[in-house]
C-alpha cells in the first residue's frame, strides 16, 4: 500500500485551495454548458472552465512535488501547455463546424 507524502501544513493547505478551486471553476464551466441555450454559447463556458480550472490543478500539482523533492518541478508545465492548445482548438474546430453546417441549411 502507498502511503501519503508527508506535506508541510502550509503547503497542504496550498494544495489543497488550488485543487478545490480547481475543481470548482471546472464544475462552473461545465454548468455553463448545462444553462445555457444556443450552442454557440455552449462552446464558451466549458473551454474557459476547463482551462482556467487545469491551470489551477496544475500550480496545486507543481507545488505538492516542488515540496516533496526539495526543489522546483515544473514538468507539469508540458501537461498544462498540451491542455491548453487541444481544449480550445478542439472547441473552434466543433464551433466553426456548427455554422457551417448552418450556413448550408443542415439541421
Amino acid at each position: 500500500m502507498i502511503q501519503a507524502p508527508d506535506l508541510p501544513g502550509w503547503a497542504a493547505l496550498i494544495v489543497a485551495l488550488l485543487v478545490l478551486s480547481g475543481a470548482a471553476v471546472t464544475l462552473v464551466g461545465s454548468l455553463g454548458l448545462l444553462r445555457l441555450r444556443t450552442f454557440y454559447e455552449r462552446v464558451h463556458a466549458p473551454t474557459l472552465g476547463s482551462t482556467l480550472g487545469m491551470a489551477l490543478i496544475v500550480a496545486a500539482s507543481i507545488v505538492c512535488f516542488s515540496v516533496l523533492r526539495g526543489r522546483l518541478s515544473v514538468h507539469e508545465i508540458v501537461i498544462a501547455l498540451f491542455l491548453t492548445s487541444t481544449a480550445p482548438v478542439a472547441f473552434m474546430l466543433l464551433a466553426r463546424s456548427a455554422l457551417y453546417r448552418d450556413r448550408r441549411g443542415d439541421v
